[in-house]
């Protein structure tokens, strides 16, 4: 039996030995062909699958490709669209997403970038003599942010939220300018807890470099979420992107049917 789009099968292996070649546990390599991310074994009469070297390198792109958890504006959907298209062996398709997939993280780096730079702009143009008073539901109308979420970032301690006699909460100038540096800090994907730790460090210093104290979580937090290094992760994801690019030439050079 012959894989489609492939010269010749070559050198084979059970599922124990792909497993130990990637280091991954024989119940992954299962799951990464259920899930479509390599191309689908031959099987022998007994059953048992029969892996290539093709397998390897899909496994090996697959690995690269996941390897950082990137899931902004579907970073992480263009990724798996990427494997399974190599899984498919349409070698040009995945080249021409692996391209698509680099421009969008270098939008994405570029976002995160802005998004920090925004907010120290903002942070410098805090005005406290601007006097107006806005409602919770006209602020959300505003700044095109939901009420839930309003409650919710003030729930965490992002923003301290004055009340009038009635009970009624009343946004000022500040308040809003706070609240459009955690929008554009959320926009770049950075965690609450991030952005209430750069809040924090600039209250106790005005000049605090944004984008270290953004990047650099307190390293008594229990949890530091992926989002607190996004830019940090970012750059990772640009540079395997790059060489999953390459990789997928060498798919492409090693499998695909020479021209007729």
């Amino acid at each position: 039996m012959i894989i489609k789009g492939v010269r010749s099968i070559g050198k084979t292996y059970k599922t124990s030995e792909v497993a130990k070649l990637i280091g991954i546990h024989p119940n992954t390599v299962r799951m990464y062909e259920d899930l479509e991310l390599i191309s689908k074994p031959i099987r022998k009469g007994n059953g048992y699958r029969v892996f290539t070297d093709l397998h390897i390198d899909q496994l090996k792109l697959a690995r690269k490709a996941f390897e950082v958890e990137v899931l902004q504006n579907g970073l992480r959907k263009k990724a798996i669209a990427i494997v399974k298209m190599s899984a498919k062996q349409d070698f040009d398709e995945a080249i021409v997403l692996t391209k698509e997939y680099i421009k969008s993280i270098k939008k994405e780096i570029d976002n995160a970038n802005e998004a920090v730079d925004i907010a120290g702009k903002l942070i410098n143009r805090l005005n406290h003599d601007k006097d107006f008073n806005l409602k919770r539901k006209e602020v959300s109308e505003l700044l095109g942010i939901s009420m839930d979420t309003l409650r919710n970032w003030e729930m965490n301690g992002l923003v301290n939220i004055k009340r009038k006699q009635n009970g009624y909460r009343i946004y000022t100038y500040e308040d809003i300018q706070r609240l459009k540096v955690i929008r554009s800090l959320r926009c770049g994907n950075y965690s609450l807890s991030a952005i209430l730790r750069m809040l924090n460090k600039l209250s106790e210093h005005n000049e605090a470099d944004i984008n270290e104290v953004l990047n650099s979580p307190n390293e008594n937090e229990d949890i530091i979420s992926v989002c607190d290094k996004l830019i940090i992760s970012l750059n990772l994801a640009a540079k395997n992107a790059e060489e999953i690019l390459e990789m997928l030439y060498e798919i492409k050079r090693k499998y695909s049917n020479p021209t007729l």
